[in-house]
């Protein structure tokens, strides 16, 4: 069963590999709208939007939003600075760290309810389990940042997450939080893969906003492989990246 749904302002696409029931399916989009619900910080009602009104005292703040808050300054001092969920104009937004989080929540879902082989990808981040409907491995393409339509290496990442950063198609959306006005341009692409793609996706946004040092950060940080394409379209990858690259 496949279906995807646009939440959270992307494409979501849930496949679980077994069952005929949209029941498993339901339950985690559920889950993403509840997030959205929860974290948008472009709907006033949202819990993220009160906070940054002053509206929610720290004693009121959900489990979901502190679970959020605290692994967002976990993040911070993990990454020297460089991820940082406050802007220099006040508040803070979340979402560098909430789609991964919410993408490792959904599959635990799955995997909590029985299910062994599935894939969760918001956005173009995911979370594999198990295998495919042809019961062979998952595999996964890495857009080409200079030509959308074309996939520069196919990935089979196992029961593992993989998150990409970059701005070939959303533009300067992540930024340098030692110097907010400095245009991100060293880098167009740095995928990484962890375990958890929680880990995945946080730690791709922060070294992304290294530039240069993007690679060397992720080859240091024990559990994450990576790969970067830089501006002169030279690819760069850690030692153990290769094992996660598909033959034909």
């Amino acid at each position: 069963m496949r279906e995807t749904r646009h939440i959270m302002g992307m494409p979501i696409t849930i496949e679980v590999v077994g069952t005929p029931d949209s029941a498993p399916l339901e339950r985690v989009f559920a889950h993403f709208e509840a997030v959205d619900a929860r974290f948008s910080p472009f709907k006033a009602d949202s819990e993220v939007s009160a906070l940054n009104r002053g509206d929610v005292p720290p004693w009121a703040r959900s489990a979901e939003l502190e679970e959020v808050l605290e692994l967002a300054e976990q993040t911070r001092r993990e990454t020297r600075g460089y991820f940082d969920i406050r802007r220099p104009s006040g508040g803070i937004d979340p979402s560098g760290i909430v789609k991964g989080w919410a993408i490792r929540n959904a599959a635990r879902l799955l995997a909590d309810e029985g299910w062994r082989d599935y894939c969760v990808n918001a956005g173009g981040d995911i979370q594999c389990a198990g295998r495919n409907a042809e019961g062979a491995p998952w595999r996964i393409g890495i857009r080409n940042p200079f030509n959308a339509r074309q996939s520069i290496k196919t990935l089979q990442p196992g029961d593992a997450g993989i998150a990409t950063s970059g701005t070939s198609i959303r533009g300067q959306h992540i930024y340098d939080p030692h110097h907010p006005d400095r245009r991100l341009n060293e880098i167009l692409s740095l995928t990484v893969i962890a375990a958890d793609i929680c880990d995945a996706d946080r730690f791709a946004t922060a070294a992304f906003a290294m530039g240069d040092e993007a690679i060397s950060f992720i080859a240091e940080t024990p559990g994450l492989e990576g790969y970067a394409v830089d501006r002169h379209g030279v690819a760069t990858m850690t030692t153990g990246f290769k094992r996660y690259v598909a033959h034909a």
